[in-house]
């Protein structure tokens, strides 16, 4: 296996490095931050303003329903995603501290699924 540019990163070795210092993973961590925003303001455009052609959507996840009906749409979803990105950065964060490549590991799966599920969404605006 070759050496990436990244594999000089060095994880953290305590809390107080974790916290203070430079963050390992940095450009992954932002990528799935993107996608993350990117899916949100998607989702709330489909959820406001439904499709492209008119449909209304409305959102099939029992789990982000439950926070939108307690909260509100926009309120309510954005607990739900940001609830959602800070237990993935911070368990990634976490791991890294011991396996830095099994940590970006789990922020690449983690952006594909959110990119798959942005697909997904539009592909919604566009088909109803």
């Amino acid at each position: 296996m070759s050496k990436s540019k990244n594999s000089k990163e060095k994880p953290a070795k305590n809390l107080q490095q974790l916290l203070f210092g430079r963050l390992p993973l940095e450009h992954e961590t932002v990528m799935f931050l993107v996608v993350n925003v990117l899916d949100f303001l998607l989702t709330y455009r489909l959820m406001a303003f439904g499709s492209a052609s008119g449909h209304r959507v409305v959102e099939s996840n029992p789990v982000a329903r439950y926070f939108l009906d307690h909260w509100g749409p926009v309120k309510g979803m954005l607990m739900f995603k940001l609830g959602i990105v800070i237990f993935v950065c911070i368990i990634s964060q976490i791991v890294a501290m011991r396996r830095l490549e099994t940590a970006r590991w789990l922020l690449r799966i983690s952006t594909l699924i959110v990119t798959f599920v942005l697909f997904y969404s539009v592909i919604l605006f566009f088909r109803h």
